[in-house]
């Protein structure tokens, strides 16, 4: 019997994260994320902005804006779509002043 062995790479848990955004799993994308520094996987500008964008989508503005703060810490690009989400998130999470 052959095993497949898949790496888990920067790739790999965008994938995971991009599908906790599309299943409203705000909360598991934040977890995902969280694990990529304990396992030393890079976390880039499109893994930070799939978790932005499920806290978005559940109103979660208050994490979508430590996400935004961590991204600085760790030196990534915040780009224009992760900055749209994260206004959107406290758009939906009634934090206008935050926006």
């Amino acid at each position: 019997m052959t095993h497949n062995v898949v790496e888990i790479d920067t790739i790999t848990y965008g994938a995971a994260v991009s599908a906790c955004e599309k299943g409203d799993a705000w909360w598991h994308a934040l977890q995902l994320l969280h694990e990529m520094t304990h396992n030393v996987v890079e976390r880039d500008t499109i893994t930070y902005g799939s978790a932005v964008s499920a806290c978005e989508k559940s109103g979660e503005w208050c994490q979508a804006l430590q996400l935004l703060r961590e991204m600085g810490h760790d030196r990534v690009h915040r780009d224009t779509i992760t900055y749209n989400a994260a206004v959107s998130a406290c758009e939906k999470g009634g934090a206008w002043r935050e926006a």
